[in-house]
């Protein structure tokens, strides 16, 4: 497995790195067009970066979101892996980080809409799918989550 490391994305350098990779995988490569993609939800998220030989390869970011009364739950988007970096457990690793920094935060509901061909990729973290398939960004796309026990 290649040496892996997972950080916090803060400055201004690594929010030009997250955008690079998303542009890369979702734009480029699967086509989402920029207006879906740049959301204007990326100033209230956590955004994290996995690097491999010193270079960033992949991103995620997580949102607390709190909708209609709801208790608030965690959300995890735009993961994603450059092509060449991919199969070498760095999603996996980038995941388990963001995962445990929502349960540190006091967040025991992630929640996540995982494009249906990654299902297997998150259901090997402990998400589970429900309800029903959708298209988003003219991509099919599931909804998923994973509660965490409480610990009393």
């Amino acid at each position: 497995m290649a040496d892996i490391h997972i950080r916090s994305a803060f400055s201004a350098d690594d929010m030009e790195a997250v955008r690079s990779i998303r542009q890369q995988v979702f734009i480029d490569e699967q086509g989402v067009f920029p207006e879906e993609e740049w959301d204007g939800l990326d100033g209230t998220a956590q955004h994290y970066l996995a690097y491999t030989g010193g270079q960033p390869v992949a991103t995620a970011r997580l949102r607390r979101v709190q909708k209609n009364g709801e208790q608030e739950y965690a959300k995890i988007e735009r993961v994603c892996v450059l092509k060449a970096a991919r199969g070498k457990g760095i999603g996996y690793q980038l995941l388990q980080s963001v995962i445990e920094d929502a349960i540190a935060e006091g967040l025991n509901d992630l929640r996540l809409e995982a494009q249906t061909v990654a299902i297997p990729f998150y259901e090997n973290l402990g998400f589970e799918p429900y309800g029903e398939s959708y298209m988003d960004a003219r991509i099919q796309h599931r909804r998923m989550k994973m509660l965490i026990p409480e610990i009393a």
